[in-house]
Order: structure tokens, then sequence, then C-alpha cells
């Protein structure tokens, strides 16, 4: 049997865990208390067949460097590969360079710049940092006084310090959104399902972003012509690209793009699975995940994975005052009777233990409730009543996670 090692903490990398568990033996590092096999050791100090790291932080450090030059199979790409996430200015000129359709836009260093560009797009103003910002770097908003306060608070390092100093601004793109994740060996990547998620805090898509409320697969809107054109158009011109730098870029490109009527544009490129996509595309993997990833950490060729027909739908619970200040602390009652329920797995994202041994919030997105089923109907219908058996005080959770896309569902079959 095969050994890998996780790195990570959180939902995405407990959904790894779970997936390449079917036949591996796997250790996460440093996981978290509800996640089985976590340990305290560093990656450095463990020895396994593969390496898969999970978060954008430790790819953008250099992580997956130092452990292949430990002679280490690692699936994440090295510092160089990880730019695509660490710097949106930086991803937004590879874009452009590999020939890849996406938003118009301008980076900038200084608020004043910035502010007279902003004042020469139309609603929506879309701001970014440029740099790492745990998914809540971005405002999209109708209100230009909102940009420029955005523009303002990122230049000057009041929002996320260094990470904000330099702003992207883009053109607000109008359509539907979907999330492909691609897996590269270096020079070919294959797909998985798609999935789209839910970035506002509240239904209807209003309020504050977030780093995921909720994810569905599969995509009615996403036939496999669109993917196929996605992967042709998007991703193997951007690895061609990176070859063409000399990067060699074995792991996770995440496309995140908008389905807009002048056809498919990239909105942002991440390096690792998808938070919380992950969570509803590994539950309907039927293909060997490990055996995969090894294939690209080892610049080999791919197989192509292969996929239930069978619907999956994740709610996040999430903690209260989440995005902005979330509360921590809070017991945790009802995993287990949710756990309990056919075809439900709870990933545990933000979780710690309490002062008795109990399971507490310890973070913003704290369990993501997965559910299965023939339709999306069923599944969303699964998941939120799991959902209803878990509670704590203050527990957010959006109520329309993959409604619209159920409703799509029904009336196409």
């Amino acid at each position: 049997m095969r050994s890998v090692v996780v790195v990570g903490a959180g939902g995405r990398e407990h959904a790894l865990v779970h997936a390449l568990q079917r036949d591996a033996s796997v250790v996460i590092t440093p996981g978290n208390p509800a996640i089985p096999g976590s340990v305290d050791t560093a990656p450095e100090d463990l020895e396994a067949d593969l390496f898969v790291i999970g978060p954008e932080a430790p790819l953008v450090d250099g992580l997956a460097d130092r452990l292949r030059a430990q002679g280490k199979a690692v699936f994440g790409p090295g510092a160089d590969g990880a730019m695509l996430e660490g710097s949106k200015a930086w991803m937004k000129e590879a874009l452009v360079a590999a020939g890849v359709p996406t938003a118009a836009h301008g980076t900038f260093t200084a608020a004043e710049p910035a502010l007279q560009y902003l004042a020469t797009m139309s609603p929506p103003y879309v701001v970014k940092t440029d740099g790492l910002a745990a998914g809540k770097g971005v405002v999209v908003t109708h209100s230009l006084k909102d940009a420029q306060d955005a523009v303002r608070s990122y230049v000057s390092g009041e929002a996320f310090g260094g990470a904000g100093r330099t702003v992207v601004i883009e053109e607000g793109l109008t359509g539907p959104e979907v999330s492909v994740l691609a897996i590269c060996n270096g020079l070919t990547a294959v797909a998985l399902a798609p999935a789209q998620d839910f970035k506002r805090i509240g239904d209807g898509d209003t309020g504050p972003n977030t780093g995921g409320m909720g994810a569905y697969s599969p995509v009615p809107i996403a036939s496999a012509g669109l993917v196929d054109d996605i992967m042709s158009t998007c991703v193997q011109p951007t690895l061609d690209y990176l070859s063409q730098l000399g990067i060699d870029f074995r792991g996770v490109l995440y496309a995140g793009l908008m389905l807009t009527p002048h056809g498919p544009k990239m909105l942002e490129y991440n390096v690792r699975f998808g938070d919380p996509e992950t969570q509803v595309v590994l539950p309907r993997l039927t293909s060997s995940l490990t055996e995969l990833l090894l294939q690209a950490a080892n610049g080999q060729p791919l197989a192509e994975p292969q996929f239930s027909t069978d619907a999956a739908v994740t709610v996040v619970c999430a903690s209260e005052g989440y995005p902005t200040a979330p509360r921590t602390g809070d017991e945790i009652h009802g995993v287990e009777q949710a756990q309990a329920l056919d075809d439900v797995t709870v990933y545990a994202a933000g979780v710690a233990k309490g002062d008795s041994g109990q399971l507490v919030t310890g973070g913003g997105r704290v369990l993501n409730i997965t559910a299965t089923g023939p339709t999306l109907d069923a599944a969303r219908q699964r998941a939120y009543q799991a959902a209803e058996l878990i509670t704590w005080p203050g527990k957010q959770v959006r109520s329309d996670i993959a409604e619209q896309a159920a409703k799509q569902q029904e009336m196409s079959s």
C-alpha cells in the first residue's frame, strides 16, 4: 500500500485524506483534532511515497522545493509556479502573455493613479490585493465609494499589510462562474469534474466575500465540451507559457472562470485544490486519487479520472462574526448524529479541542457538511438535514447552496 503525507489543517485537507485513504496509508500534518492521522511532525521530517500540499501559503513559501530537494515525490508547484497565486499582478501578466482570455485590468502601488483608473471603469468594480489574503482580499461592488475605500485601505497596508500594498483593479465581468481543477504533470493536464462555489456570506450572494460558503458538483451549465474548451484555451496555454519560463508545474491549477456572453474568461488561478470545491469533487471520484497525484508528481502520463454520476453538495457551517471577526471557543454538538446519516461526510476545518477535550470552534469556517445523492436536489436536502443536526451558538449557514442549479438540473432532466 502507498504511503501519503498531506500537508494542511482544514476541510480541503480532510477531504484529501478521506479520498486518499481509499487505497493508501495517510498521515496529515499538522491536521486538526477531528482529522484521523493528524501528527505534529514537520513534513521535512516525514517519509512517504507521496507528499500532497494543501494550502497556498506553504507552496508560495517554497515547501515543495524543499521536499523535492530531499528527493521526495511532491504534488504541488515550487515557489516559482506558486507565483500564479502568490501575486495576482504576476498572474494577470502570465495570462496576457499566454493568450488566455481574461478581464481588462491595471496594477498599482499608489492610491492616486489607482483611483484615477477606477474612475474610468464601469460597475461592478473589482479590487484585489496582489498577495495572499486567505480568499478575502477581493472587493466586488457597484459602489464607487466602496471600491475607492478598498483601494485606500489596501495600498496603505491597513487591510492586509504587505499583501495589499499592490492592488489589481479589474473590469467587472458578468455571467455564471465555474471552477475547474486541472491536475498537471508539468507538461499536460487532465480536468477533474467541474464545481461551483458560493463566495458571499449571505443568501442571494449578499454580504462580504469569504473563503467559500458551499459548493456543488456536477454543474449543469458546464458541459464536457465547455470543459474541453477551457482546458485547450486556458489551462494548456498557461502550462506551455510556464514551461517556456522553465517552470515545471506539478500540482493543481485551479481555474476560476466567468462564462461571459463573449465566452469563458479567466478570473483567477489558484495553485492548490479549491476549498470547498474539493469537498464536492473528490467524493464523486471513482478512480484512484493516489495514483493520479503520483503520476503528476513524477511527471508521468496522466490517467483520465473517472467520476460517479451522483451529485455532491457541500454546506459550510461558519462561526459567528465570520468573515470579519470570527468568534472561537464555542462547543460543537451533533457531529456524530450528522455523520450517521447515509451518504453524509462531515469534514473538519476550523476546529480545536476545548479544555475538557470536547470539539470547539477554532476558526471562521468550522465544518463542511457534504452529502451525495442521485440528483443535486437530493444531495442538498441531505446536506441541509445534516447541517441542522450540528449546533453551536451563532452558527452561520447559507440556505441557498445549489438551489438554482438543482432546479436547473430538474428542468433539464
